[in-house]
């Protein structure tokens, strides 16, 4: 598994006046994000800055595996939230692993 660097930009079906926990449909997003925490997918993540981006840190075979993984958010479907951004990370240095792989 290699690890990637993924950002998630808002579509145009999110609400900008309401905060991220009062979108519509949050319960069903925040379960299927805490799947893919669960089966090993996601390792840490969340929104940055003014949270119109999030930043996902992700264990998968390749960029395709992600997009298609992502599809299954019902945010997504909503086109609530879009991929902005996919890129393969080289973590040299993990401080929550005994093996730093540097």
């Amino acid at each position: 598994m290699a690890t990637f660097a993924v950002t998630l930009v808002h579509g145009p079906g999110w609400d900008s006046s309401r905060p991220i926990r009062q979108q519509d449909g949050w319960d069903e997003h925040a379960a299927f994000f805490d799947g893919m925490v669960d089966d090993g997918f996601l390792i840490v993540g969340g929104p940055l800055g003014d949270g119109s981006r999030t930043l996902h840190l992700v264990e998968a075979d390749d960029e395709a595996a992600i997009a298609s993984r992502l599809a299954g958010d019902p945010w997504a479907a909503a086109d609530m939230l879009r991929i902005g951004s996919i890129e393969p990370w080289a973590l040299w240095l993990d401080g929550r692993r005994q093996d730093s792989v540097g």
